[in-house]
């Protein structure tokens, strides 16, 4: 095996951080305050927090450059809005509105249920806002049409008296009257109908929407969140109201940060506790109560100088960033406890600066593969088209490497000042020298507080945890015996399986519910609006991008071919196009527009009669059509991802220029991009992290395996999240690529100190490595998982998620570590 060690690398460098460590243990002082200062400095930039603020649910949880961002800018450019002819079919956004649903257990058209529903609507209209001290009402902010505000059909055909339900015959989805038709789908939901015809027989959900303006965004800002004042509390026994606005997820999803502030103090309690109390020694000398306390200092440290270098750099702060502590945590109490350990190997007797040259040189390459392993998975996802992600790579991979930086030096003078005081037997707490025996005339009370400082006489080294022996002398034996590992085999085989069917299991995409905290308002609505108004989806814009001559019927034979390979699919329900619409107006006044001039001149006339035309038309100077637009509408039977993709192949196959376009392809770009995305970001990352293996350490089998342990992992996290409910989404994808550095600590320092023992036998060096880091690995775990544990209450799904994919990290990463790659570097090596 020996022949094949490649460390022409990996030996220099073990001779530079022992250097370096001599060199900081001989000077303390300097590497634990310049790291305090710089902290101080940097963090500085938290001043600027605020500013750099960025949630905009569009921004951060959309594909940057998604081809519906592309075919929303044409239509805005082609088709502008009108002002005075607002239109909520035609709207490039979302719009900016309110809404509510009232639902009710029995049928809601009756005079009763209508009577509240139209109070509800006066209140609405006649609420009174203040403004830049003056008031305002709906009318002075509401969308018009033809100088009036926008209404809602179902109150339109009652004419706004309840007692007119008993003589109106609704019909559904359209109602026509004799000047007007109206689609009621927009308005009820859960509607029965009488049996063979289309006359409504009861609905148990009205929906009403009040748009404003765009054009005065703070004004309607303010009374939007006068609308939920006002709504959240009109609900009755009877009735039941759900209730939302165009900026309510946006203001539910800017409170989910304040939601886990209060975590962040009981993680460190909880990371403080279990450091100290698995650092803590009987002896009061040995003890390493001290370090480990810095040790979390360290990382908070690294946080601070991290995210305030970064604001300061006008870098924008996304809300998903705030789970990066909680992750930086694990990474600096795993180095952490791997540092003591190797401390507590050194010769007691050796000089401070000795000691300390001694563990770097046994540590900071472990600990430097593991984190460049981390940072590199990191950096890569900033490549992400998905501005959540973005940000989170790189204020998490900027902190991975403050963390390095604090943990070489600042854990490292305190590791060595702490030296200093074992060196001298002083007490940990009061400093005091304290004897090394205990004397006769004492109690043995007396030796638990006062006594400290023994070691092993024969090899001069401080007494392992019995946790070390556990590992040494048992666990070690038993996991390299044969019939273990054709046990562990066997675990593996259904892990891998079992992995394998999850992934095949996982959904994609992101529910825009799950941006909003548990108890948001939204949810209801939301809720509401799948159960009552689920059966027709959205109305889809059809741009005709070219030129076209609507006069000739070659052409416009074309065009209607289009429209039937639209209507042919299962999904869409009907066409409203002008052109149809136009062509009825001529048949009906008789009417010759078969000739340019002709259907210019008659055109004219029409769109005079269906004013709201107008805006489906893009004319030149001399009323050419330049472009023109048209309308589908689909039906609730396939996924939204699959209807656009359908549509947009649907609209590539045909001769005639065309696109396909809805405000919500905005939000459904991102399951056609997610899977590869993410698959690409994997693959690339495991690329990097097999090199940086093979330079960093000695031995091109073991970086192999951490290769494969990096894959192996992945599978599992994937999988199994499939098995615990999480989709493949934008927040998920975070905490894959933050995976995909996890995945390789464990592995990476057992591989390495697998690859650097001494010893020849390939079982004995298996033994070897569970001995000297099987214990800190397991210390490694646990902290990272009671780091993250408190998420598991979060009110927030985001947050939630980035626990439940960090537990499977973590789990199948210890899995990997210390049971499966041990086991199959023993089979490998004896055959290599």
């Amino acid at each position: 095996m020996a022949r094949f060690h490649t460390d022409c690398i990996e030996r220099p460098l073990r001779i530079c951080f022992k250097l370096l460590g001599h060199f900081i243990g001989s000077h303390p002082w300097w590497f634990l305050i310049v790291p305090l200062i710089l902290s101080t400095c940097l963090g500085s930039g938290f001043y600027f927090l605020k500013d750099r603020m960025s949630n905009n649910i569009e921004e951060q949880f959309t594909p940057v450059y998604g081809p519906a961002k592309t075919e929303r800018r044409y239509i805005q450019e082609t088709f502008p809005g009108n002002d005075s002819m607002f239109s909520r079919l035609r709207l490039s956004t979302d719009g900016n509105y309110a809404t509510f649903i009232a639902t009710s257990d029995r049928n809601i058209l009756t005079v009763e249920f209508l009577q509240h529903i139209l109070e509800l609507d006066f209140k609405v209209r006649s609420m009174v806002v203040q403004f830049d001290n003056k008031s305002f009402e709906y009318v002075d902010v509401c969308a018009q049409v033809m100088g009036s505000c926008s209404s809602n059909d179902i109150l339109d055909v009652i004419a706004y008296n309840a007692n007119n339900i008993e003589e109106v015959n609704l019909t559904f989805p359209w109602y026509y009257s004799s000047f007007k038709s109206f689609p009621l789908y927009l308005g009820l939901g859960s509607v029965t109908l009488d049996k063979g015809n289309s006359v409504v027989k009861s609905a148990k959900a009205i929906q009403l929407h009040y748009y404003l303006r765009e054009d005065k965004k703070t004004k309607t800002d303010i009374w939007l969140e006068s609308f939920v004042n006002l709504v959240s509390n009109c609900s009755s026994t009877s009735i039941q109201v759900s209730y939302s606005t165009s900026m309510s997820m946006q203001w539910e999803f800017q409170k989910t940060p304040a939601s886990v502030i209060f975590l962040f103090s009981n993680t460190y309690a909880i990371a403080i506790t279990f450091s100290i109390l698995s650092c803590w020694r009987l002896d009061t000398v040995r003890t390493k109560v001290w370090v480990a306390s810095c040790g979390v200092f360290s990382t908070g440290l690294a946080v601070l100088s991290s995210f305030g270098l970064l604001l300061l750099l006008n870098q924008p702060f996304v809300m998903t960033v705030a789970s990066c502590p909680f992750m930086i945590l694990g990474i600096g109490l795993d180095d952490l406890f791997i540092m003591i350990s190797c401390w507590q190997r050194t010769r007691v007797l050796d000089s401070v600066p000795d000691r300390l040259a001694e563990t770097y040189k046994e540590a900071a390459v472990s600990i430097s593969i593991t984190t460049m392993t981390d940072a590199l998975a990191l950096f890569l996802g900033c490549s992400s088209p998905f501005g959540s992600v973005r940000s989170f790579c790189l204020y998490a991979g900027i902190s991975i490497c403050f963390c390095y930086l604090y943990t070489i030096t600042f854990l490292g003078a305190c590791m060595a000042l702490n030296g200093q005081r074992e060196a001298g037997n002083k007490h940990w707490f009061t400093c005091a020298k304290v004897p090394e025996d205990l004397p006769s005339e004492n109690s043995k009370v007396f030796s638990i507080c006062c006594v400290g400082g023994s070691y092993n006489r024969i090899s001069e080294k401080e007494e392992p945890e019995s946790m070390s022996h556990f590992f040494e002398r048992f666990y070690g034996p038993i996991l390299t015996h044969k019939s273990m590992k054709v046990f562990v085999f066997g675990v593996y085989a259904v892990y891998l399986a079992v992995s394998i069917y999850g992934c095949f299991m996982l959904e994609q995409g992101l529910d825009v519910r799950n941006l909003a905290l548990d108890n948001s308002y939204v949810i209801d609505f939301y809720n509401n609006q799948r159960q009552h108004f689920s059966e027709y989806s959205c109305n889809v814009m059809v741009a005709v991008k070219q030129p076209f001559n609507f006069c000739d019927e070659d052409q416009l034979k074309h065009l209607c071919l289009c429209i039937s390979k639209f209507e042919s699919l299962d999904f869409v329900n009907n066409t409203l196009a002008w052109f149809l619409s136009f062509q009825q107006y001529a048949i009906a006044t008789n009417v010759n527009i078969s000739s340019k001039d002709a259907f210019q001149m008659h055109l004219h006339n029409f769109l005079e009669l269906n004013f709201m035309f107008t805006q489906d038309l893009n004319l030149t100077v001399d009323n050419d059509i330049q472009a023109s637009r048209f309308f589908i509408q689909t039906l609730n039977k396939t996924p939204m991802q699959d209807l656009m993709t359908v549509l947009r192949k649907t609209a590539e196959k045909c001769s005639v220029n065309l696109l396909v376009y809805h405000p919500a392809f905005i939000y459904y770009d991102q399951y056609t991009i997610i899977r590869d995305n993410t698959i690409q970001t994997i693959l690339v990352a495991v690329i990097v992290m097999l090199v940086v293996s093979l330079i960093l350490t000695p031995n091109p089998l073991c970086s192999a395996w951490v290769a494969f342990a990096i894959c192996s992992v992945i599978v599992g996290v994937m999988g199994f999240m499939a098995l615990w409910g999480i989709s493949l989404d934008s927040i998920s994808m975070i905490n894959l690529v933050m995976c995909i550095g996890f995945s390789v600590d464990f592995s990476a320092h057992i591989s390495y100190t697998f690859s650097s023992s001494p010893k020849s036998d390939v079982n004995e060096k298996a033994k070897d490595a569970l001995a000297r880091l099987g214990y800190p690995i397991l210390q490694g775990a646990l902290s990272t998982i009671l780091g993250v544990v408190v998420l598991s209450m979060s009110g927030s799904y985001i947050f939630r998620t980035f626990f439940k994919i960090v537990f499977l990290v973590i789990m199948f990463g210890l899995l990997h570590g210390l049971v499966f790659i041990p086991v199959f570097l023993t089979l490998s090596g004896a055959c290599w």
